[in-house]
C-alpha cells in the first residue's frame, strides 16, 4: 500500500484546536454562565449547517438530485462553510471520486486504509492539488464559484461573527461563539465523518454487495437520513437515501417539503423497478454464496 500523505500542518493544528475550544464550551456552559439563548443557537446551527451539507453539499451539489432556487443554494454555501468542510466546489469534487473509487487506491476516504482514516485520517493530511474537471457543471454556478474563491472569509463570517454577534443581543457573545461556533462544529464534524468511517463498517447490504457502504439506522439518525448509505452508493442520483417509508431521513423530508414551496424542483427518484431489482439481485447472489461448496 503506497505511504499515507504528509501532515497537513493547518488542517492538523485547527482540528486540535476546535476540539479544545468545544470542550471549554462544555465547561462554560456548566461553570461560566449557562445560557438559552445561546445553547438555542447552538442547535438552530447544529440544525442549519448540517442540512447544509446533506441536503445543499451533497444533494445538491454533488449529486444533482433535484434543483433549487438561487436564495436555498447561497443560503447552503453560506452554512456550509460554517461546516468547516471546505468549499461546496472542493467536497463536491473529493465525493464524486469518491463514488468513482469507492474502497480502491485514489479514494479520498477509503474505509481500506483503516477506520480512522476514512474517519478523519484523510483531512490531516495533505490532498492532491485538484483539477475539479469533475465538477465542471458547478463551475458554471456563480454562486457556488463566489463561496469557492471567498470560502476563507465565509467561514470566518458564518463560523465566528455571525454568532458571536448574536450571542451580543442577550449578553452572551462568548458563549454563543463557543457553542455554536466550535461545541456544534465539532459534533458536526463527526456526524459528518461518520458516514465515510461508520456507514462504510456497520450495518446491511440490501441494494449492492460490490462495495462497503452500509445502511444503518443509527448512522441514518446522527447524520440527518445520510446513514442509508448502501442505497446511496447503488443510486447516487436518487433525492432520497432513505427509500422506504419508515426510513429516517429529514433530509429527504426537508427537500421534498421545499418543493412544495416551489423552492426546490426536478426531485429525482428511481423507479421501484429499478429498486426491487436491486434487491432481488442481492438476495440471489447471497444465496448463491450459501450454496457454493467450501473449499
Amino acid at each position: 500500500m503506497p505511504s499515507r500523505r504528509p501532515l497537513d500542518k493547518v488542517n492538523t493544528y485547527f482540528i486540535l484546536s476546535a476540539h479544545v475550544l468545544a470542550a471549554l464550551a462544555v465547561l462554560y456552559l456548566l461553570f461560566v454562565q449557562f445560557s438559552w439563548w445561546s445553547l438555542g443557537l447552538g442547535i438552530f446551527y447544529g440544525w442549519i449547517c448540517s442540512l447544509s451539507i446533506t441536503a445543499g453539499y451533497h444533494r445538491l451539489f454533488a449529486h444533482p438530485t433535484h434543483r433549487a432556487h438561487a436564495i436555498l443554494r447561497a443560503i447552503y454555501l453560506f452554512f456550509g462553510a460554517a461546516s468547516i468542510q471546505n468549499s461546496a466546489l472542493k467536497w463536491a469534487s473529493d465525493h464524486r471520486i469518491h463514488h468513482g473509487k469507492v474502497d480502491r487506491e485514489g479514494d479520498p476516504y477509503n474505509i481500506k486504509k483503516g477506520f480512522w482514516w476514512a474517519h478523519i485520517g484523510w483531512v490531516l493530511h495533505k490532498a492532491p492539488n485538484p483539477s475539479f474537471k469533475n465538477v465542471a457543471d458547478l463551475k458554471k454556478d456563480p454562486l457556488v464559484m463566489w463561496q469557492h474563491n471567498h470560502y476563507l472569509l465565509t467561514a470566518i463570517l458564518s463560523t465566528g461573527v455571525l454568532p458571536f454577534l448574536l450571542g451580543l443581543l442577550w449578553g452572551d457573545p462568548f458563549g454563543a461563539l463557543l457553542i455554536a461556533g466550535f461545541l456544534r462544529l465539532v459534533l458536526e464534524w463527526h456526524s459528518t465523518f461518520s458516514i465515510n468511517s461508520v456507514a462504510h463498517v456497520i450495518g446491511r447490504r440490501p441494494y449492492s454487495l460490490t462495495n462497503s457502504a452500509r445502511d444503518s439506522f443509527i448512522t441514518a439518525l446522527v447524520t440527518l437520513g445520510e446513514g442509508y448509505h448502501n442505497f446511496h452508493h447503488r443510486f447516487a442520483n436518487d433525492y432520497r437515501n432513505g427509500v422506504r417509508w419508515f426510513h429516517f431521513d429529514p433530509t429527504k423530508w426537508w427537500v421534498w417539503t421545499l418543493s412544495k414551496l416551489h423552492l426546490t424542483w426536478d426531485l429525482r427518484r428511481v423507479p421501484k423497478e429499478a429498486i426491487q431489482n436491486a434487491r432481488e439481485k442481492v438476495k440471489a447472489e447471497l444465496q448463491e454464496k450459501k450454496l457454493r461448496p467450501s473449499r
